[in-house]
């Protein structure tokens, strides 16, 4: 069985992260501060040049994906350092030392990535001791191929005070990322975890930002979900965000609640309407969720929900968070966990756990929507968001993406070219902010604009609800009429589907409601438990509207869903 989040009763102090290093590497970081400054970030070019790529020398997939991206970004092809790694995601700590660790800040020195003296001295555990002195790393892309955990060894485990008092964090279990995040700090305990002190940070001295390197990777169940990675990033900074938010506040802990109430908050300010759910579940199979742009939630598992629909997509730019343990124990099957069903699905974006991370020791969303919100790159966001290093956190996904860089203005003023399934929502946004600003007819106005130029289900489902709210059945019900002549509707618009034909409804349109519910359920490979519940609301509306072939067909349906097993 999973374990579930816990929070300790009392943080481990994460003031001073340096009391668990020797005198003389303080005074040689001290130093750093005086002589070495890291670069100012001018341009996406000045960034890409500095960053370094990652891949399994033996994995053809792994160095596909590296090669990928370096040409998408434009990184130098020199900048890409290939090593002979094993095939699996775990690993001990002897091999992650000797084929990984050890190959890789060797090379990083020699290349003069890394500012770091060689020492002849070896550490505990094996590691060659260097006096550092900073990097010039803007990121570490990690491409699918390379190992992604870290077993726990009893051998090497010793007590590591103040971070080990407690029994929780007496482990050297780790993600891999999460230790090469330390790079330029070698010889660092590998016991419970480091201060990250680039948390909560944000204008980090040059001495801080010298002491971690951030890491980011492109995993996921196939190669070609890690290629996607980077062409969705690409693809929705050309566009901006286009979608819904959604926050699954579930009540399961008040430090968690307190976290999701913000990114709620910040998703208003950012001109998003979030759709909020306060159940103790996870978000229904069954609830309304197109378009999922944004996602913030927790408690479950296992992926489920509407994200288990068959056929499910995010759109281009998505980023997903969901909280739990192990939620990233492997990236490689599509539906156990939560981080690689979510990149398997189409996210750009996410975060994830490979051991029991504890509740304060996951990424943050309020911290890591506020870092975004104000234009930073996700891995700046990702590290911003994350208190400790050396323990269980991986971010996924293209370091450089800014899914904020283009403003709803830029967005609006190039709407022409944005993807017609998607483009409603841009209109969906404006109209946010006329509403808020108490321009409720202009608002009304745009959306009839919109619908006339590109018509769209959650526009037009937005136009007939605010139709019909001021007494217009009639006219909200042509508005929304195009909705019976839909054939293949995503999974994500099921449930809108259903919503439009449960409005032409209230509008006096029973028959049009029919054919709306004849094209969602003509999908054949829709969940037996989903199906037979919105049969039954289908079945109503061809009773209502006189179609009685219609009605008893359904009817024989419901009759055998009824009888016939269930799936385990």
């Amino acid at each position: 069985m999973l374990a579930g989040l816990r929070q300790p009763h009392r943080t481990p102090s994460a003031r001073n992260p340096y009391r668990r290093w020797p005198a003389a590497l303080i005074a040689l970081l001290l130093l750093a501060v005086g002589c070495r400054a890291l670069p100012s970030i001018s341009s996406a070019a000045e960034l890409a040049s500095r960053i370094i790529i990652l891949a399994n020398r033996d994995d053809p997939g792994s160095l596909r994906i590296a090669r990928h991206y370096a040409a998408a970004r434009g990184v130098p092809a020199e900048n890409l350092i290939a090593l002979p790694l094993p095939a699996t995601e775990a690993m001990e700590w002897r091999g992650f030392i000797d084929l990984l660790w050890q190959p890789l800040l060797d090379e990083l020195v020699r290349r003069g990535w890394i500012d770091a003296v060689p020492m002849a001295a070896m550490d505990a555990i094996g590691r060659r001791k260097f006096a550092p002195n900073g990097h010039r790393i803007a990121a570490l892309v990690v491409c699918r191929g390379v190992p992604l955990k870290i077993s726990h060894n009893a051998e090497y485990y010793a007590d590591s005070p103040p971070f080990t008092r407690r029994v929780e964090f007496r482990t050297n279990a780790g993600a891999i990322d999460a230790e090469l995040s330390l790079l330029a700090l070698p010889n660092y305990s590998i016991n419970a975890f480091v201060p990250n002190p680039l948390f909560h940070n944000e204008r980090p001295s040059s001495f801080e930002l010298a002491q971690v390197v951030k890491v980011s990777r492109l995993d996921g169940p196939a190669v070609e979900d890690a290629l996607a990675l980077v062409d969705r990033a690409l693809a929705a900074e050309q566009t901006g965000l286009l979608g819904r938010a959604y926050v699954d506040l579930s009540d399961r802990d008040p430090v968690g609640n307190e976290w999701l109430e913000g990114v709620m908050r910040q998703l208003t300010d950012l001109g998003f309407q979030p759709a909020v759910d306060y159940a103790p579940a996870t978000w229904a199979a069954g609830a309304r969720f197109d378009a999922p742009v944004l996602y913030f939630g927790w408690y479950a598992a296992d992926l489920n929900g509407p994200f288990a629909l068959p056929g499910f997509r995010f759109p281009p730019g998505a980023i997903a968070l969901h909280i739990h343990s192990y939620s990233a124990a492997t990236l490689r099957d599509p539906g156990e966990g939560w981080t690689g069903p979510l990149v398997a699905r189409g996210v750009t974006a996410t975060v994830g756990n490979v051991h029991e991370p504890y509740l304060q020791f996951t990424h943050r969303p309020n911290l890591l929507l506020r870092a975004l919100a104000r234009g930073e790159t996700w891995v700046d966001a990702a590290y911003y968001s994350l208190q400790a290093l050396s323990w269980q956190g991986v971010v996924i996904g293209d370091p450089l993406y800014r899914p904020f860089a283009l403003s709803r203005a830029e967005q609006w003023r190039n709407r022409a070219r944005l993807p017609s399934r998607l483009a409603g929502y841009a209109v969906l946004q404006q109209m946010f902010a006329m509403e808020t600003a108490g321009r409720s007819q202009e608002a009304l106005e745009l959306a009839r604009a919109g619908m006339s130029h590109q018509p769209n289900l959650a526009l037009g489902l937005a136009l007939a609800e605010r139709l019909a709210e001021a007494g217009d059945g009639e006219t909200a019900a042509s508005a929304l009429g195009f909705a019976r002549y839909l054939n293949r509707l995503p999974a994500d618009e099921w449930a809108l589907a259903r919503e439009a034909a449960q409005l032409l409804r209230r509008c006096g349109h029973d028959d049009w409601a029919v054919a709306v519910w004849r094209s969602l359920l003509g999908h054949e490979r829709m969940p037996s438990d989903l199906r037979r519940a919105w049969l039954l609301d289908a079945t109503e509306a061809a009773r209502a509207a006189g179609d009685r072939t219609q009605a008893e067909a359904w009817q024989r349906e419901i009759q055998q869903l009824d009888v016939s097993p269930r799936p385990p």
